[in-house]
């Protein structure tokens, strides 16, 4: 019998053991992440998958010379994606594998003592190969599957972020107002001009207020884009107040040169809308 088959006869029945020693010996008071839960589902779930690991692990030794990546490839997603895993600090993640490794080192040992004169150490050796060149795919495709998922997760965060903090709200058929808040960078301020485009053209708005009373800081960049809204919306034939101007903002408009002679300008938001409603009367 070939060293790796006997090997897999060797762990194939110790899987759960494997399971069961390691969560004994796993350092439960991280402050954070799935190894410190003392939810018994979760304790449950967190053993199925160590053990899941093992189970794959095991038909490497049946099938050597099998994609070894390919076996992992559900199981490594299935990690990556999970959502106290996501919530784990990396370190503790790797942390684990490679106290798993270490289990399979010490197996080999024990492997050694009770069949090593069947084998030659050439053949003992390529065990301890094959385990340590697979735990490095295993961790090397996990950490970047986690990284690509987590960075995928994050746009779509901020990208609701950017919808929930630029949103144009109807006042009435044909009025809207869109009111800023925050620090606006760059990138925001770029959302924040296309999508208000957007929401004026799909909403048939005809008179904005863009209520700048939030915005604490600009810097010269984003009150040039700022102000690019105005004129944006201006050739769409969106007429436009803006209320809350601060007096930084004021000065950095100032100073890049924008005029606001034919901008409408009022102090507050609700008295722009106070002197709407007196003209609409």
């Amino acid at each position: 019998m070939q060293v790796s088959e006997k090997f897999y006869e060797f762990i194939s029945e110790r899987t759960w053991q494997l399971t069961e020693k390691w969560y004994e010996s796993l350092d439960k008071s991280d402050p954070a992440g799935v190894y410190s839960s003392r939810d018994p589902e979760e304790i449950q779930r967190l053993k199925e998958q160590n053990h899941g690991f093992h189970e794959r692990f095991c038909h490497l030794f049946k099938d050597v010379g099998q994609d070894t990546l390919r076996n992992f490839e559900l199981w490594i997603e299935e990690i990556a994606k999970d959502e106290e895993h996501l919530q784990t600090p990396i370190h503790y993640i790797l942390r684990e594998f490679f106290r798993t490794q270490d289990q399979y080192l010490e197996i080999v040992k024990e492997f050694i003592r009770l069949h090593g004169s069947e084998y030659s150490s050439e053949k003992i050796e390529s065990l301890r190969d094959l385990i340590i060149k697979t735990f490095s795919l295993v961790i090397s495709e996990f950490a970047e599957e986690n990284y690509e998922y987590s960075q995928r997760r994050l746009n779509a965060q901020q990208e609701m972020i950017r919808e929930l903090s630029s949103p144009v709200i109807l006042l009435n058929k044909k009025t809207g107002v869109l009111p800023l808040i925050g620090d606006i960078d760059t990138g925001r301020a770029r959302y924040i001009l296309e999508n208000t485009l957007a929401e004026c053209v799909g909403k048939d708005i005809e008179h904005l207020f863009i209520d700048l009373s939030g915005v604490i800081m600009v810097d010269t960049m984003v009150a040039h884009q700022l102000f690019q809204i105005i004129e944006s919306l201006s050739l769409i034939g969106v007429k436009s107040t803006i209320s809350g101007i601060r007096p930084e903002i004021a000065q950095t408009a100032i100073q890049l040169g924008i005029s606001f002679e034919n901008i409408s300008v009022t102090s507050t938001l609700e008295r722009a809308l106070n002197e709407q409603g007196e003209r609409n009367e």
